[in-house]
């Protein structure tokens, strides 16, 4: 009973302190840290200890798994150098500024054991990169490195742990652990990748939703305990393991599969990954009281956790700007130089988490000063969380780098939404025989289109001016699905169908619902900039049809109507101008595609919109953005 009160108590305190940072925009893990301490110290509350067979076997391979899920392989292969500088270099780096750090400020502690402390504060946590950084908007470049960093510096911080613990009662050589290193790594690959084959195999033939779900929940410990049982890193093995499946799931899984899978993992990811925050508070007061019976005066304790706080920054600051240093200095590796800016957000945004304070327990119970090193490591994890989680907003802002641009992400979408329509449609037709009815080929057709021409309408006037044909539609099938659900909860309510009827009437209401194209307005553009993707278009058109700064330098402004439908009365939703005449006519969402039907009059190739703040531009021959 003890166990369950305290699992509802846990879950509670996280989702209504969860809840209270949405509300006022607060940083969700350091409150969390600052609310477990204060929960600790009340009296009355139970003592709880965060052990690391808790954390390294039962949370850690979940919270890693489930990171991983929004890890793109492709980025991981394409950062690769900068991956593995911060995640194994750096981890190695610190491991040895911090350990001599320390075996200076704490005589009479065995060296050895200092690197042990070097080693746990070592890595970043991936949970803390994550949560703050998706808060902070960062720009996508500095996310993206630092989530990757995090998947990987684990393994390598575990390891360098494992060889300084060895060396407290046996002498290592660098060779040996450099053996040692590799043995791992490659263990953890292997087992991984063999896990990744067998559940793929598995999961091919698993058309369950629920089941797929069920088996996505064992995955990360189907990697992590044989590695672990053959003294391999299972926190690489779940790694490897994670992104392979999440870069295989669309060929491997049902899309319903997919989509309960990534509502389920959202949920636990949620759970654990805020739990651990809170139980990092919750170990404060424990802690204290193991510092001050260590025989070390309080001088020296502060002393001590203050020294490792600013050595573990440091070595990270002097670290990374040196490694841009080089990156600069080399011309093969120029092109992938960090700048001032990117430097800096890198070295200030390594937060320490639960993994350091887990590892931390890993240390022998009879290495001297060990309740001192505890405390030096909660207090780099509290200290980085709180001085360089609540300082980084104001850091990012004086860097005035762009973070992730909703706009220019849609417009994006929305080419890529209009090539995979054009390939479904190019199927429909490899597929049609000539006895389909003609109600059901249109009505494939239009649903498709309209797919495609709701990520188009999403760009362009906000809905104050105009309601696009995908919002109302929405908007208005919505009330009707309303209505629907509304008679058959009255049958419900009433009796009067079997409860099996009901649940798949309700069922097939819901889905329908989460089907609805759900596009929120972009926040309009400042006028000084155009909406226009990256230049270097592979289409011939493109490259000679001009931009719209020419255009309108050629035909003046384009106007703001379509003429052709202000003449018969119909309605356009967004303008496209043509580049090589400056005719402006409705887009495809608008009744009448006037922009379309000019091209297919005057075959002129290339589009660009003529909505405000736009400059993106559309080949109709290519059917590319550039």
């Amino acid at each position: 009973m003890e166990i369950a009160m305290a699992l509802v108590a846990l879950t509670v305190g996280v989702c209504a302190v969860a809840a209270a940072c949405d509300r006022f925009g607060w940083p969700t893990p350091l409150v969390l840290v600052v609310v477990g301490a204060l929960v600790a110290l009340v009296p009355g509350v139970p003592q709880f200890t965060l052990g690391p067979e808790l954390v390294l076997n039962g949370l850690l391979p979940p919270l890693l798994y489930a990171a991983t899920r929004s890890t793109s392989l492709v980025d991981l292969t394409r950062n690769k150098t900068a991956t593995l500088l911060l995640s194994v270099v750096l981890v190695v780096f610190t491991t040895l500024v911090v350990g001599w750090t320390t075996s200076w400020l704490l005589p009479g502690v065995a060296l050895a054991a200092c690197m042990a402390l070097g080693a746990v504060v070592a890595p970043p946590d991936a949970v803390a990169a994550t949560a703050i950084g998706r808060r902070l908007g960062l720009p996508r470049r500095v996310a993206t490195m630092l989530e990757e960093e995090s998947l990987l510096n684990d393994a390598a911080a575990l390891i360098a742990l494992a060889a300084a613990t060895s060396a407290l009662t046996t002498e290592l050589s660098l060779p040996h652990i450099g053996v040692e290193f590799l043995l791992a790594v490659a263990g953890a690959l292997l087992i991984g990748g063999l896990v990744t084959v067998v559940l793929a195999v598995v999961r091919t033939r698993i058309r369950n939703p629920v089941l797929d779900t069920a088996v996505s929940f064992v995955a990360p410990y189907l990697a992590f305990l044989p590695a672990e049982a053959l003294h391999v890193s299972g926190v690489l093995a779940v790694v490897v393991t994670g992104l392979a499946m999440a870069h295989l799931s669309p060929r491997v899984q049902t899309a319903a599969s997919r989509v309960a899978e990534t509502v389920n993992w959202r949920t636990v990811a949620f759970l654990l990954e805020n739990a651990v925050f809170l139980l990092i508070g919750l170990q404060f007061p424990q802690l204290l009281r193991g510092a001050a019976a260590s025989g070390f005066s309080g001088g020296r304790v502060l002393l001590v956790c203050v020294g490792v706080l600013v050595a573990t920054i440091v070595a990270r600051f002097v670290f990374v700007f040196a490694a841009a240093g080089v990156f600069h200095a080399v011309p093969p590796l120029r092109p992938r130089a960090w700048s001032f800016g990117v430097s800096l957000l890198l070295s200030w945004a390594g937060m320490r988490g639960v993994v350091t304070l887990a590892a931390a327990q890993l240390l022998p119970q009879d290495v001297p000063g060990r309740d001192v090193l505890l405390l030096a490591a909660f207090t780099v994890v509290v200290g980085t969380l709180l001085v360089q989680g609540l300082s980084l907003p104001a850091v990012v802002r004086a860097l005035r780098l762009p973070g992730p641009d909703p706009a220019q992400d849609a417009l994006q979408a929305a080419a890529l939404g209009d090539a995979a329509n054009g390939a479904g449609l190019r199927r429909l037709d490899e597929l049609l025989t000539g006895d389909e009815p003609p109600h059901v080929v249109l009505q494939l057709r239009g649903r498709s289109k309209a797919r495609s021409h709701a990520a188009w309408e999403r760009l362009g006037r906000p809905l104050s001016d105009v309601m696009t044909p995908s919002v109302l539609y929405s908007r208005l099938r919505s009330e009707m699905l309303a209505a629907e659900r509304s008679v058959v909860v009255r049958a419900r309510d009433r009796g009067t169908a079997e409860p099996e009827v009901l649940q798949r009437a309700l069922a097939d209401i819901d889905v329908e619902e989460s089907l609805l194209d759900r596009l929120d307005d972009l926040d309009p553009l400042p006028g000084d900039r155009g909406l226009a993707p990256t230049p270097g278009s592979a289409c011939a058109h493109l490259r000679t049809a001009g931009t719209r700064e020419e255009a309108t330098a050629r035909w003046g402004e384009p106007p703001v109507v379509c003429a052709d439908c202000v003449a018969v009365g119909a309605q356009w939703v967004h303008l496209r101008t043509c580049l090589a005449c400056g005719y402006t006519g409705c887009c495809d969402s608008s009744e009448l595609r006037h922009a379309r039907a000019h091209f297919g009059e005057a075959a002129h190739p290339a589009i660009v919109s003529a909505e405000p703040g736009e400059a993106w531009r559309w080949c109709w021959v290519d059917e590319e953005l550039g």
